[in-house]
Parts: structure tokens; C-alpha cells; sequence
């Protein structure tokens, strides 16, 4: 019981954090970000042991440069490619059965792609059209926790088939349909509500945004696993690290404003 009031206060306090940032200013919303960013960079910094501080500079000054200064969309897209590209080539160390050991460029290379890649196009994703879409980001995050509360409410009541045991046991395909199939409900809700999207692109977002989430999920975990920690660390009490919260929504980024390039193209 003290241990579900704790995760409560402090999910209560995380989303009321989210919340105020959206909607206080864009400037807010940045600056939480970068620190959430650093944040994450600092515990994955712990889960795969790489060595001095040199990673955080390379990821500030890669996000400065990218919310602030790049403004050529062929750069940006340039980013996007290699974050997407970084991210898939890490299905390969979530699939194999091996343990693979990664080179300290590895390392840095997937410090500031993965993670820090992951961040600012988290960042990004709200300024379409010049403007600071704050309802867009905010369904986004809906979609994404949507999809984890019932993944979990389903697999713990209808759950029998393992989806990646040797990763995640406690995840079932039951939990991921689950999941997926209420986020597709919440995107018809919000689509009442958000106009830059229509029903049907809300509707794809959604299946992007559950299918690499679940992705991001499982990919920490076997980071977590390889490192021996059930954590990747204990700054929210009841619910882990940043990363632990984060890391769906941070492997899905650049795929989602991917997603949203596609539509303004198509729209």
C-alpha cells in the first residue's frame, strides 16, 4: 500500500511537471527537456560505463544547436536519419542472444543519437508550422502513457503469452494488443479535440508511437539487464529513473516526427 501511494504522488507529480511545462511557455518545455535529456544521459552514461564527462557537452551542444541556431531543414533531416538509423541498428543487440560489447565510440555514438537524438526531436516535435503546438506534444504523451497503464491493466488480468521473456517477463502480447488497442481509442478522443492532425493521422501516429515505444522499452531493458540493475536509477521514487519514464517516448521521437514530415506532405 506505501509503495503504490509512492509511485502515485510521484506520477501525480511527473505529469503535473509535463503539464505545467507545455502550458506555461515554450521555453519551459525546452529547458525541461534539456534537463530531462541530460538526465537520461547520465544514467545511460552508468548502464554502459562510459568514461568522463565529454559526452554532456556533446549532447548540449547538440541540442543548442539543433532548438536554437540549425534552421535548414536538410541538416535536420540529415540528424533525423542518423538517430533513426542509430536506433535500428540497435534491434540487432535487442534481438541477439549474445551480449555484445560496445567500443567507447559505440558507446558515445549511442549516448548522443539514441538518447540525446531521441530528446531533441522530443523537443522538436511540438514546432510545426512555426508554432509551439502544445495540445500536439500533449497527445503524444497521452498516447504513450495510454498505451503503458492499460499494456500493463490487460496483460495483468488477461496476460498468458510471454512477449519477450528473456528481456521483460513480466510483458505479454495480450498486454501490448491491449494497449495498442486503447491508444487507438484515445486518438480518436483527441482528434476531436487537436485539429493539425486528422482522425486517420492521429490514428497512424498512435500505432507509430506504440510500435517503436514498445521497441524503446524493451531495448532498456536488456541495457538494464546487461548492467545488472533493475533501475537505471532512483530519482523517482516508486518508478526508477528519468529513463525509465522516458525511454519509450525518446526511441519513438524521431520516428513520430517522421511521421509528421510524411504528413505534411501528404495532408
Amino acid at each position: 500500500m506505501r509503495e503504490l501511494l509512492r509511485r502515485s504522488i510521484t506520477g501525480i507529480v511527473y505529469v503535473f511537471l509535463l503539464l505545467s511545462s507545455v502550458f506555461l511557455s515554450s521555453d519551459a518545455f525546452d529547458f525541461l527537456f534539456m534537463a530531462f535529456g541530460l538526465a537520461c544521459l547520465y544514467e545511460f552514461k552508468r548502464l554502459v560505463k562510459i568514461r568522463g564527462y565529454y559526452v554532456f557537452l556533446a549532447y548540449l551542444a547538440l541540442w543548442w544547436a539543433f532548438i536554437y541556431i540549425v534552421q535548414d531543414f536538410t541538416i535536420i533531416r540529415l540528424l533525423m536519419v542518423i538517430t533513426i538509423t542509430v536506433n535500428l541498428a540497435l534491434l540487432s543487440y535487442l534481438f541477439s542472444n549474445k551480449e555484445p560489447g560496445f567500443s567507447d565510440i559505440q558507446k558515445l555514438l549511442l549516448a548522443i543519437f539514441y538518447i540525446g537524438g531521441g530528446c531533441i526531436f522530443l523537443t522538436m516535435i511540438p514546432y510545426q508550422n512555426d508554432e509551439f503546438a502544445q495540445y500536439l506534444i500533449m497527445g503524444i504523451f497521452i498516447l504513450i502513457w495510454v498505451n503503458d497503464t492499460f499494456a500493463y491493466l490487460v496483460g495483468s488480468t488477461l496476460g498468458k503469452n510471454k512477449l519477450f521473456p528473456s528481456i521483460s517477463p513480466k510483458k505479454t502480447i495480450e498486454g501490448s494488443v491491449g494497449g495498442l488497442i486503447f491508444a487507438l481509442v484515445a486518438a480518436y478522443i483527441i482528434s476531436g479535440y487537436e485539429p493539425i492532425l486528422s482522425r486517420n493521422q492521429w490514428m497512424i501516429l498512435a500505432m507509430v508511437l506504440v510500435t517503436t515505444g514498445n521497441i524503446g522499452d524493451l531495448l532498456e531493458s536488456k541495457f538494464k539487464r546487461a548492467a545488472g540493475v533493475k533501475d537505471s536509477g532512483a530519482i523517482l521514487p516508486g518508478h526508477g529513473g528519468i529513463l525509465d519514464r522516458l525511454d519509450s517516448l525518446i526511441f519513438a521521437a524521431p520516428f513520430a516526427y517522421l511521421t509528421l514530415i510524411v504528413f505534411s506532405y501528404v495532408s
